[in-house]
């Protein structure tokens, strides 16, 4: 009695923390997720899955090998070429050739392009015969049929590397042959200089024809107008002494007949113009002066004597008198010099004035004459210019042509002289040589390329598996993966006997592993084992309602008294003689529980089984009655355990975890999904449950086991199938 009285004093207690702390809508809700790709989890699945991954790699190697062995061995000759190699410029046509090739990438990228060409590949096959070579062609067909073979075995085996900078282009041929590898790439320079030098040839050619139809038609266009100039020239009366050059820069006729008979007349004109100017001058100058120079140049020796005549009378005169004889006679000898000056010099300048007449009439005659000749003539230059217009314009067109002729002409020359030239833009720095060993296959790559096939072969495979069967199977996917503390794992149990029997064998793998998560549960809360926990799992058959008695039964084999109430109402694991007690009727009614509790085999476990099957289990769980019942179960026993349905699909497992004071989830190793334990563990939060850990059951995992290091456990069976009061009789159990 004072049992009772205790057990009911804590029963209050624990009923108020449970009603209060559980509450769903004050819990904190801890959300889990999936695991990602992340490093760790890269390394556990290389951990796990290792032996896969290293036999994806010896595969990989084995291939390599294999490899090796079956491909046919293939040699590749290099050949070098420059492109616009140094040459000696004998033309001009030459040098505009090179400048407008230039340096350029484009001419570059061009003759790349042209190494790779089909037209060369078909001009090599022709060059070297390759179609009638069985070994390169074949022997059946006609030979365009085996020249087509050649020519794209050719083209295959080229490879041309353009240069990232200068002119250096170098390509390879492949070919099994070592010999017919460096024939063939030899003969590709050779053709493509070759090729090169016939296009330039062709295109010379094709100039030269060219120019020969357009210097025939210049010649024509030539003759034609030369023949239209002479033909107008001769019906207008046109005679042209020679060319000039007109205002616009073209040659125009300048020398006719009448206009040289003008210019002349002309020049002529002005000459008699000056004259007759000259002679106007000198007689109006004459008679201004009256000729005074010539008369005192005949004068002068009359003056003389004269002066000398004065003197000699101004000497005497102061000695003698002005009748005097002397004095009369030089007198009068001075008078008579005096009459001969006068009429010497009347003499002098009449006859000056007549000649300055005579001089000035004949060129105003002159003059005269010539300008009516000019003024005649003028009107006559003046008809034929009207007249010449016509014949200018015609002869430009004679000048044009001949231009055009001989212009066509210095390029025809300068093109053949190019054209005999024929400089390559191409040539060879460096010939093909027989290649001293084959460049494929090569052992190391193929070994190095295998072990990287395998490796990212195994390392995709594993992820791939690991990912398809996302399930969680050691501790260390119950922390990584759901988030939670590992409490312990279970070994699979192999051999005879059953789990009842494991459980009743202190010293068994099974049994030790229960112990150990008990132990685990003592450290889950700050009080110590929770007194009412409910055992659940993501789905049925991994194991919950067999760790829920293991739990049972060891809390009992302490010394506790202990309550295993079966709370799946759908699927009871444990099964009593009479189906008249159980949880159902206390759902119902309000009896007491120990009226309802059954003794069982193992000393201090009672049992609450199912009892009847109710059509709504969900609806008698959400009534506040299993809470009451809860409470009376924790006021009477010193530990609880609730065996709840699996949460997914069910609202079962969420409403009884809200009413208890811990919730243990159990995780069957290699079968429940990541997935679906994290959704499981997600409406378990969200109904307010207090999670302390996971049981990893039937696990195989090597540190799982217990006892001594060299000892190995068995799987759990799952055969509990006596009728004991309590015993489960559920596979899944």
């Amino acid at each position: 009695m004072n049992r009772d009285v205790a057990i009911t004093a804590d029963n209050r207690s624990l009923s108020d923390r449970v009603t209060v702390s559980r509450s769903p809508a004050q819990a904190e809700v801890r959300l889990h997720h999936a695991p990602k790709l992340d490093l760790p989890t890269l390394l556990r699945i290389v951990r796990e899955w290792r032996w896969l991954i290293l036999g994806a790699i010896a595969l990989g190697l084995a291939g390599g090998v294999i490899a090796t062995v079956l491909t046919t061995p293939l040699y590749k000759a290099f050949v070098t070429l420059e492109v616009n190699p140094p040459v000696v410029e004998v033309s001009d046509e030459q040098t505009r050739q090179r400048a407008q090739s230039g340096d350029t990438w484009d001419f570059l990228q061009t003759q790349v392009g042209l190494l790779g060409s089909r037209s060369l590949a078909e001009r090599v096959a022709q060059d070297l015969n390759l179609a009638g070579n069985p070994r390169f062609a074949g022997e059946g067909g006609s030979v365009a049929d085996r020249l087509k073979t050649a020519t794209a075995r050719v083209a295959g085996g080229l490879a041309v590397q353009a240069p990232e900078e200068g002119r250096l282009v170098r390509f390879s041929y492949t070919s099994d042959d070592p010999q017919l590898a460096a024939q063939v790439a030899n003969g590709v320079a050779d053709s493509f200089i070759n090729s090169n030098l016939q296009r330039r040839f062709e295109a010379s050619a094709y100039a030269r024809r060219f120019l020969e139809r357009q210097i025939a038609k210049t010649r024509n266009d030539l003759e034609r107008s030369e023949r239209q100039l002479v033909a107008y020239a001769q019906s207008q009366g046109i005679i042209s002494l020679g060319t000039g050059v007109g205002s616009d820069g073209k040659s125009e006729s300048t020398g006719s007949l009448q206009g040289e008979s003008l210019v002349a007349l002309n020049q002529a004109l002005a000459t008699a113009t000056a004259r007759r100017v000259a002679a106007e001058g000198a007689y109006r100058s004459a008679q201004a002066s009256g000729a005074t120079s010539e008369v005192n140049t005949s004068t002068q020796p009359m003056r003389q004597a004269r002066a000398g005549l004065e003197a000699e009378y101004q000497e005497k005169r102061t000695l003698l008198k002005p009748d005097h004889p002397d004095m009369v006679s030089l007198r009068s000898r001075i008078e008579e010099l005096d009459r001969q000056i006068a009429r010497e010099t009347s003499q002098v300048a009449g006859g000056r004035n007549n000649s300055l007449a005579q001089e000035y009439r004949g060129a105003l005659s002159a003059e005269q004459a010539l300008q009516s000749r000019v003024n005649a003539l003028r009107g006559s230059v003046l008809d034929l210019r009207g007249r010449s217009v016509r014949y200018n314009i015609l002869q430009r067109e004679v000048d044009t042509n001949r231009g055009l002729y001989d212009a066509l002409l210095q390029r025809y020359k300068e093109i053949g002289v190019a054209g005999g030239i024929g400089a390559a833009p191409v040539s060879i720095v460096d010939r093909a040589e027989v290649p001293g060993g084959p460049f494929k296959p090569s052992l190391p790559f193929n070994l190095l390329a295998g072990l990287g096939v395998g490796l990212l072969g195994g390392l995709g495979l594993a992820v791939g598996l690991e990912f398809l069967n996302d399930t969680v199977k050691t501790r260390e996917d119950v922390r990584t993966k759901l988030q939670l503390a590992a409490l312990g794992a279970v070994p699979r149990r192999s051999g005879k006997g059953s789990f009842v029997e494991d459980l009743q064998d202190p010293g068994s793998a099974v049994s030790e592993a229960y112990a150990a998560i008990a132990a685990s549960l003592r450290f889950s809360t700050e009080e110590g084992v929770p007194r009412s926990l409910l055992v659940t799992s993501t789905e049925a058959g991994e194991g919950k309602s067999s760790t829920a008695l293991a739990l049972a039964q060891n809390f009992a084999r302490q010394g506790r008294t202990v309550l295993l109430i079966d709370g799946d109402l759908r699927k009871p694991s444990f099964k009593a003689a009479d189906d008249d007690q159980g949880l159902t009727k206390l759902l119902t009614n309000h009896d007491d529980v120990g009226s309802h509790v059954l003794p069982t085999q193992f000393e201090s476990l009672w049992l609450l089984p199912c009892g009847p099957l109710p059509p709504n289990p969900a609806d008698l769980l959400s009534t506040p009655r299993f809470g009451q019942v809860l409470s009376e179960a924790t006021s009477q026993f010193d530990a609880v355990i609730v065996d709840a349905p699996p949460v997914l699909g069910l609202a079962d497992a969420p409403l009884l975890a809200s009413l208890v004071a811990g919730v243990l989830f159990a995780v069957q190793s290699g079968k429940t999904r990541t997935r679906a334990a994290v959704e499981a563990l997600n409406r378990l939060e969200a109904s307010g449950a207090h999670i302390l850990g996971a049981v990893l059951t039937k696990s195989a995992e090597n540190e799982s086991g217990y006892g001594y290091y060299n000892y190995r456990y068995g799987a759990v069976e799952d055969g509990r199938r006596e009728k004991i009061v309590m015993i489960p009789h559920r596979a899944d159990v």
